[in-house]
């Protein structure tokens, strides 16, 4: 009798370890707006530490179901979304927006098709083409490498419909109007505003408290993108990495590619090198030094930002 409660316990263990193996930690909910919640990741880059869990999946609850905002980096991150929303609502997802192709926004995709596999899955066509031409297995080998295999089994489930059939998204009595910027952060984005909510989705157009890397995104592209979404004037603004607020996260965020890009301007017409002009530029950034992964990335945007205006000089 004992070594069959040895036997058992044994088992339970494995179990646990297991599921706990196949899920990302929980993360809390927040209700942002009356139809609209998000779970915001922590900050920083994928890693062992956060499970590759890194991004703001957020959800909005339709009378029709739920349509879900970038679910996260993996299917082991899409599997803990899908088990917060549950604490909010037993309906399904319908739909699937994914804001542009970098894997840690969209590859929990492979989470929701497991439940639901009828729920549409939305991007810019841009973001379909590269992923379907090689990016999705890249970003799915690079998440994996980061948490040394803890996101091992996630596979690159690609959205097939593309947000630029349709001018909106109306599902449930709520309508999602799509904003897609033209060489942003990247040149596969998608901006989702929720009318009734007035929510505005930047995706990585614009981070909060968190440099991001901008090596797909082009200086004046981005810098338009955040004034499209200023525009928008909406009451609540969810950025792609760091806290949701009102219009100031996208200023903010606006602000640093403006200071940035003019500097680098200004000092290159003034026949600087980079490593003269980066201290200047540094010191004018003041305000952004506690910005997470600041340090990391401010060099590496003072070289992106003078190969573009090389390019805008010919």
């Amino acid at each position: 009798m004992l070594m069959r409660l040895y036997y058992l316990f044994g088992f339970l263990l494995v179990a646990d370890v297991s599921l706990a193996a196949s899920m990302v930690r929980d993360y809390p909910v927040d209700r942002i707006a009356p139809h609209t919640y998000v779970i915001h990741g922590p900050l920083g880059y994928p890693s062992v530490e956060n499970q590759s869990f890194m991004n703001n999946p957020g959800f909005v609850v339709t009378d029709d179901g739920v349509v879900l905002i970038d679910p996260g980096s993996s299917v082991q991150a899409g599997r803990m979304v899908l088990k917060q929303i549950k604490t909010i609502t037993d309906k399904p997802v319908t739909h699937v927006i994914n804001t542009h192709v970098h894997g840690d926004h969209w590859l929990g995709n492979h989470a929701v098709v497991e439940v639901y596999p009828e729920a549409v899955l939305m991007a810019h066509p841009n973001m379909i083409k590269e992923a379907n031409a090689g990016a999705g297995d890249q970003w799915v080998t690079q998440m994996e490498r980061a948490t040394e295999g803890f996101t091992k089994g996630t596979q690159a489930v690609i959205p097939t419909v593309s947000t630029s059939e349709v001018t909106q998204l109306e599902t449930g009595g709520v309508d999602f109007r799509f904003h897609a910027p033209d060489k942003a952060h990247s040149d596969t984005d998608v901006m989702i505003e929720v009318v009734q909510d007035s929510v505005v989705f930047l995706g990585d157009n614009a981070t909060y408290k968190r440099i991001p890397r901008l090596d797909d995104a082009t200086f004046k592209g981005n810098i338009a993108a955040c004034k499209v979404a200023e525009d928008l004037a909406a009451k609540h603004y969810v950025p792609g990495h760091g806290p949701t607020g009102g219009v100031a996260v996208v200023e903010k965020f606006g602000r640093y590619l403006e200071t940035l890009y003019t500097g680098v301007a200004r000092y290159y017409e003034e026949d600087l090198s980079d490593f003269e002009m980066k201290p200047k530029i540094v010191q004018q950034l003041k305000p952004y030094h506690s910005w997470v992964n600041f340090d990391d990335q401010v060099g590496r945007h003072v070289s992106l930002a003078i190969l573009e205006v090389e390019q805008d000089s010919f």
